[in-house]
């Protein structure tokens, strides 16, 4: 008489725990060239990494351009020189919230219960997402960026370009690692987006993006002061146009890491554990 043994089923974590990171890195390869192709074949995925960029800096440049530049001791053209650098914060809040309406709407279309059934590392999944969105981020800040060119903006200093560039992605990817876990949580696209819209505009508008904190009220100068966008919009605008950078860079990096730290193993635990 034959005694067959069973195997019980792997847990998920052990099972990510078995794929060694070479693999993590081509699982999440293969999912970034997919997630590609998906663009490549809906090109209207990209309309708002491109409209947005061009909507915003000429709405702000020519609505708010001439009574905000005279605050600032200039014109219009000392506004382009301000308002720049700091909408790429803004750029790195708005894509991310793009990557928690698409991760929701994945689930609701059944792709990440299929991705879940494969024998790939879950984790890969997310950073895939991760990648993409911030490939989107980075079209968006270039359109931005050839739009602030064309209304006067004056690229000075190349290197501190990409350095404000590589630093809103940072932040960026830590961001998306928030909107992430909203994706997974809650039931509709719709709420994310209704979510992300109200913890988008009070951090935008009471920070230093648009406009300089000094005629604000105190408590929103000091709520301002702790706002982690305008420590990358001044961190940006430092580093583009000159100016101070060293406390905002820190505090931008700081804010990034323990965004990371904390709301990764979240996100990657919820799509785990998504029912």
């Amino acid at each position: 008489m034959s005694t067959t043994t069973l195997t019980p089923p792997l847990h998920q974590g052990e099972a990510d725990a078995r794929i060694g990171l070479r693999d993590h890195v081509r699982h999440t390869s293969a999912l970034v060239r997919r997630n590609l192709l998906w663009i490549r074949q809906d090109p209207e995925s990209m309309l708002d990494a491109i409209l947005m960029p061009i909507i915003f800096t000429l709405l702000f440049v020519y609505v708010f351009g001439g009574s905000i530049g005279q605050a600032l001791g200039g014109g219009q053209d000392q506004y382009v020189q301000y308002v720049v650098p700091g909408m790429m914060a803004m750029m790195s809040m708005n894509i991310a919230m793009a990557v928690g309406t698409g991760f929701n709407q994945d689930f609701q279309n059944g792709i990440m219960d299929r991705f879940r059934t494969l024998p790939i590392g879950q984790g890969s999944v997310l950073f895939a997402k991760i990648v993409v969105e911030l490939m989107r981020m980075l079209v968006a800040t270039a359109v931005m960026m050839i739009v602030g060119v064309l209304v006067g903006f004056d690229i000075t200093n190349w290197g501190g370009l990409f350095a404000a560039v590589g630093l809103s992605a940072l932040f960026g990817s830590a961001i998306m690692w928030i909107f992430l876990v909203l994706g997974v949580s809650l039931k509709s696209a719709q709420s994310v987006q209704a979510m992300g819209f109200l913890v988008l505009m009070p951090l935008q508008f009471g920070s230093s993006i648009f406009a300089p904190t000094q005629s604000m009220p105190g408590w929103l100068q000091a709520f301002t002061d702790y706002n982690p966008l305008s420590s990358l919009a001044d961190s940006a605008r430092g580093l583009m146009v000159g100016g101070p950078v060293a406390h905002d860079i820190w505090v931008t990096v700081g804010w990034s890491v323990v965004l990371t730290v904390v709301m990764a193993p979240i996100a990657i635990h919820k799509f785990r554990t998504k029912s």
